[in-house]
């Protein structure tokens, strides 16, 4: 279910996109052709295997242009489908179905898509104790709706933004002169609740950030070998998250090194949309 930040972003793209479509003219092929008056029936269908993703938001679409949309879902949010799957079937203004279809789709589509892969790396670490993590590299704008597609296909989210989590990078800890001032210089001026994560690149740098007290310790682009010294170094002291070059086919070999986390960018900033279709009844 949407949370209610996640609906505010999808009403407020809702609104955006449309009017992407048809500005404050309308659609200027349907409604010279099809007459006001008339309903039709329609559904839409899977054309690949994946993670559903995106039902309400493709609902709330058709019905900005059409309240008595009739909406039933064949499927529930977060179904894993197979090619050829009927996802929903609806019936509303025919105007509405075709206005609203693309941009529905467009929605529906990305957010299936994320989901999917989400979901295939959520899968290939489930017998550890490993998280996959998203980041903060999602389409501008669609950050709730990204964000909410992960945790539609089995993984969670990290930080939504910069104002949630402190996150000290390699920049940060060259202007405060290390991670020890740093850390000590942010401890002195957030709430003790708000966690601290630094990132590191040696073995050198981990041990400064246990010292110091971070609550979450990254390993930035680190060999597996490398990872499990850090990981026997923290000894649960901190949690561990690993970054950096995370491919589905190495994510085992990760997690078997005891990390916490594996945070991947390539869940929402290198989707493919999920191929789905949108088909009048007869």
């Amino acid at each position: 279910m949407m949370n209610s930040k996640e609906l505010q972003a999808a009403e407020t793209l809702i609104r955006l996109a449309l009017d992407e479509d048809v500005a404050n003219i309308g659609d200027i092929t349907t409604d010279n052709l099809i007459p006001a008056e008339t309903r039709r029936k329609a559904y839409m269908v899977a054309k690949a295997d994946g993670v559903i993703a995106g039902l309400p938001i493709a609902e709330m679409v058709f019905r900005q242009l059409d309240q008595s949309l009739v909406w039933e879902p064949q499927v529930e949010e977060g179904a894993k489908v197979t090619n050829g799957t009927v996802l929903v079937r609806f019936e509303a203004s025919y105007r509405a179905l075709l206005t609203a279809e693309r941009t529905a789709l467009n929605f529906f589509q990305r957010l299936s898509g994320i989901a999917t892969m989400a979901g295939k790396y959520a899968e290939a670490v489930k017998d550890t104790k490993t998280v996959i993590l998203d980041t903060r590299k999602t389409l501008p704008g669609f950050r709730m709706l990204d964000k909410y597609a992960v945790k539609t296909g089995g993984a969670t989210n990290h930080r939504i933004g910069l104002f949630d989590m402190v996150m000290i990078k390699d920049n940060h800890i060259e202007v405060a002169g290390g991670i020890t001032p740093a850390v000590e210089q942010i401890k002195a001026k957030i709430p003790a609740e708000i966690k601290i994560e630094v990132e590191t690149t040696t073995l050198e740098q981990v041990q400064e950030a246990l010292n110091a007290g971070a609550d979450i310790i990254m390993l930035d682009n680190m060999d597996n070998a490398t990872m499990s010294k850090a990981v026997a170094m923290i000894n649960g002291k901190a949690k561990v998250e690993a970054s950096g070059n995370m491919t589905l086919e190495r994510l085992k070999e990760v997690a078997a090194t005891g990390v916490d986390y594996i945070s991947i960018g390539a869940l929402t900033h290198s989707v493919q949309a999920m191929d789905i279709s949108q088909r009048l009844e007869e």
